[in-house]
């Protein structure tokens, strides 16, 4: 049976038709740019330089991002190397086109004309390519704007050196069992073993269950130190090159630093109000966190005096997560491993689906036999339910292999947007994630928190989907950073509520329920380490704006383990360089770390406000979010959209109450 390809995307490119790809996006963009700079500034109009520019834009994301994701996912490492190779390319051709003037010029041009002929989105592309413009600095001098230009290609390059270095990690750790105890047979048994021992890699579905479970604290902190020290010495000098280069960039368009060139064009508008709003939630959470740390310190102790090991009357970072850990387990009667046997794979999926489809109207149909990169992949087609039109497409990859993105992430192939003919595409996207793989004698089964990340990745595939921009530049996510998460972050919530817990959890030997004392305790677990977990949240946050606001080249080491003392209350393992491998610094998050909590405010909001009062799963409310919150992607802001959607400025009331803090 021959293989279902979804139009314009091949899987099975070789090295070198990758190569031959890239040359050819290249040379036809160059030629469609020059079509758009023949035309006189004077004769310029939405039709002769806007419309050929959102067309082209439309085109090459297409392409560029299928060749892009080949370096994330393909199990072939030629392949993975041919699409970083094409990545660099790509990514310096873009900062040549970005810094093109001949195009500032005309495009310039158009802003000085009346918008009162019908361009659709075109206004709203039109200021944010001038804001693009002058931001590149094509406002500025030759000699400065060529200084902009080389510093933008450095960025770039070293952006992807730095995630290249942390994906080809493949440090093997190897231990006896004694020194796993604490850990479930399960988990054990799926670990490769030698003669030497268990072997433990230093992806994330080996990493967080040893430092949740192992009881042995040597154990942790031989992970822990490892794991922080992931490309320690290569990368903390990239994001020194990076963090300087930001920094120069800054001030030569007249910006005092990087994170104040990064605020403009979010809602946060300022470093001032970052700080500010990191600053008076870090004061509200610090009591909170010092009762976590209490809490843990004592249930350390008495682990010391059983085990007849050294009490050091600290918590350290290697122990954190394990008490946490017990926190939940023993004040809150939740066994994780007793409520991952009610989330199989499989279950959790279908019912994540249907979850789904029924709160945005949507009906999804798996592909039979599709052209994949690896045979774990599946593939779905996404119907709007009222009038079964086809939307747009999916794929699921969810386990972990070698050589592949080591998070959990979705990744863009096709925007939602409309075509030169005015027609539309069809929106795809792809969810990769490492999920623990099934084996021969037991089902994949999902940590709860596993369950929340399934569920916010999808959400974030549903945002590209639905999505009905005009413009590539406005598809999808293509939001303001600091509301990205937003949507994705407000669906987490479903993961806390009986009735869809209900339709995803079923037991992996029986299909039982989740039983309702369960969900009664995890619901109330929901809040356990919330001081911890959100001052740890604070921390990344301030080490990111720190660094970003920083006059001087930083000692990044330092930076992270003095954030950690003032704000976690946790200090940084000894020998660790954690921000060299926290690959947001340099993968396109910087100066924006705190969007996660500050969108976190109005996901509380959205939820709250709408589905906690009128039905979580009610469909009514449930269209109106995808109308209002989905639907435009970026090309209305999005305060705008939020209001239009709870029907009132946003506040934070909602977020602050749902921690037990004082409204």
């Amino acid at each position: 049976m021959s293989k279902s390809t979804l139009q314009g995307l091949a899987w099975s490119l070789t090295p070198e038709e990758i190569a031959t790809e890239t040359d050819d996006l290249i040379s036809k963009t160059e030629k469609a740019i020059a079509s758009v700079t023949a035309v006189p500034v004077k004769d310029v109009s939405c039709s002769n330089v806007l419309k050929p520019l959102t067309d082209l834009e439309t085109e090459y994301t297409v392409i560029r991002n299928a060749l892009d994701f080949f370096q994330h996912v393909h199990p072939d490492k030629a392949r993975r190397d041919a699409s970083t190779e094409a990545d660099k390319k790509l990514s310096a051709f873009e900062v040549k086109m970005s810094m093109n003037k001949d195009i500032f010029d005309r495009v310039s041009g158009v802003s000085s004309l009346p918008m009162d002929q019908e361009c659709g989105e075109s206004s709203r592309y039109l200021d944010r390519k001038m804001k693009h413009g002058k931001r590149n600095g094509l406002h500025l001098d030759e000699t400065l704007r060529k200084k902009v230009e080389e510093i933008k290609k450095k960025e770039s390059e070293l952006g992807i050196t730095f995630q290249k270095n942390l994906t080809e990690v493949d440090i093997v750790l190897k231990f006896t069992k004694e020194q796993l105890d604490g850990l479930p047979d399960d988990f054990i048994e799926s670990l490769e073993k030698s003669a030497e021992g268990y072997h433990v890699t230093l992806k994330y579905p080996h990493v967080f269950p040893i430092m949740k479970k192992c009881r042995v604290s040597e154990t942790r902190h031989t992970i822990d130190l490892n794991f922080n020290s992931r490309c320690k010495d290569e990368n903390s000098k990239i994001l020194q090159q990076l963090v300087d280069l930001r920094r120069e960039k800054a001030v030569l368009l007249g910006y005092e630093n990087h994170a104040s060139f990064i605020h403009e064009m979010r809602m946060a508008e300022s470093p001032t109000k970052v700080k500010a709003f990191l600053a008076a939630l870090s004061l509200k959470l610090k009591p909170l966190g010092e009762k976590d740390i209490q809490t843990m310190l004592k249930m350390k102790k008495e682990d010391c005096e059983k085990y007849q090991e050294k009490f050091d009357g600290q918590i350290n970072m290697w122990d954190m997560r394990f008490y946490a850990t017990r926190i939940e387990e023993e004040m809150y009667s939740v066994d994780q491993d007793k409520l991952k046997q009610y989330f199989p794979m499989e279950t959790v999926t279908k019912g994540l689906l249907e979850i789904y489809e029924s709160l945005l109207g949507l009906r999804y149909e798996q592909v039979e036999n599709p052209e994949v990169w690896h045979e774990d992949v599946t593939l779905y087609k996404v119907f709007n339910a009222s009038d079964d039109k086809l939307i747009g497409h999916f794929y699921l990859d969810l386990y972990p292999r070698e050589g592949k993105y080591g998070h959990a992430a979705c990744f863009g192939l096709i925007p939602g947007c409309l075509k030169a003919d005015g027609s539309r595409l069809t929106a795809v996207a792809a969810m990769v994630a490492n999920f623990t793989k099934p084996t021969a004698t037991a089902p994949s089964l999902l940590l709860h928190d596993e369950v929340e990340t399934y569920f916010h990745e999808f959400g974030h595939v549903m945002h590209q989907i639905c999505s009905e921009a005009e413009n590539s530049m406005f598809s999808g996510t293509s939001v303001e950073r600091d509301f990205v998460e937003a949507p994705s972050q407000m669906l987490e919530n479903w993961c806390w509520e009986k009735e869809p817990l209900d339709i995803m959890s079923g037991h992996y030997k029986t299909n039982e329920k989740l039983p309702d004392a369960m969900i009664e305790t995890l619901t109330k677990s929901r809040n356990a380490n919330v001081g911890v977990f959100y001052l740890r949240q604070i921390t990344l946050a301030t080490l990111d704006l720190e660094l970003h606001t920083m006059t001087t080249t930083p000692d990044v080491a330092k930076v992270y383990s003095d954030c950690c003392s003032k704000i976690l209350g946790i200090p940084a393992t000894p020998g660790t360089c954690m921000p060299a491998s926290f690959g947001h610094l340099a993968g396109g998050y910087d100066a924006q770390y705190y969007g996660y909590l500050w969108s976190e405010v109005f996901c509380f909001d959205m939820f709250y406000s709408r589905f906690k009062k009128e039905g979580i799963m009610s469909p009514k409310v449930g269209i109106d979010y995808r109308q209002k919150i989905l639907r435009p992607g970026g090309s209305i802001d999005a305060t705008d959209m939020l209001k239009n959607f709870l029907g009132r400025e946003p506040k934070q009331d909602a977020f602050l109450a749902a921690k037990g803090l004082t409204v």
